[in-house]
């Protein structure tokens, strides 16, 4: 059986997400990604019609990934913890060093629609934990430290040293049974 083609959208999200690894999505050009995808610069516009609408593109590969991630790790497994779950990708997720967010301001900027994406991923995320964990205040505690330690991340301020992270993690994990 052979392999599927990447289509173009998918072949320059590919190529933007190297590009924004190698230099921050702030330096991301639109020449450069339509480069390494092998496109047309028109190819690219096509398809993204502007650079915020391609960092939008990743951000909602990103989302896809880790959903798809979450729903892989809970398996078929109806004793797996759902909270524990998220709890384990978003630390491990934070754990990987992330470029600076400071693209994300221009790109908000640029499309005020820019994080509806993130929002209603977010919303469905929440009502779907919430439904899957019979404990409300723990959810509460747990979600809301996670998403605190992924913003502290994404905006790099984070305080808390590699130590104090874990000693989190594993306090919410406990939180979670």
């Amino acid at each position: 059986m052979r392999a599927r083609r990447k289509n173009s959208r998918e072949k320059i999200l590919a190529a933007a997400a190297d590009v924004a690894r190698e230099s921050g999505p702030g330096s991301l050009s639109l020449d450069a990604v339509a480069s390494r995808a092998g496109v047309s610069k028109g190819g690219l516009l096509y398809n993204f019609p502007t650079k915020a609408k391609l960092m939008q593109g990743l951000v909602e590969g990103y989302l896809h990934d880790f959903e798809q991630a979450l729903e892989a790790a809970n398996g078929n497994d109806k004793d797996k913890n759902p909270l524990a779950v998220y709890i384990q990708l978003s630390a491990n997720d934070c754990e990987e060093k992330q470029p600076s967010a400071s693209w994300i301001f221009s790109a908000i900027a640029e499309d005020p629609d820019f994080m509806t994406p993130i929002k209603t991923f977010k919303q469905q995320l929440f009502e779907r934990l919430k439904g899957e964990t019979p404990d409300l205040k723990s959810l509460l505690v747990c979600y809301l430290a996670i998403e605190g330690m992924r913003s502290m991340n994404l905006f790099e301020f984070d305080v808390l040293s590699k130590d104090e992270r874990q000693l989190l993690v594993s306090s919410l994990l406990e939180i979670a049974k």
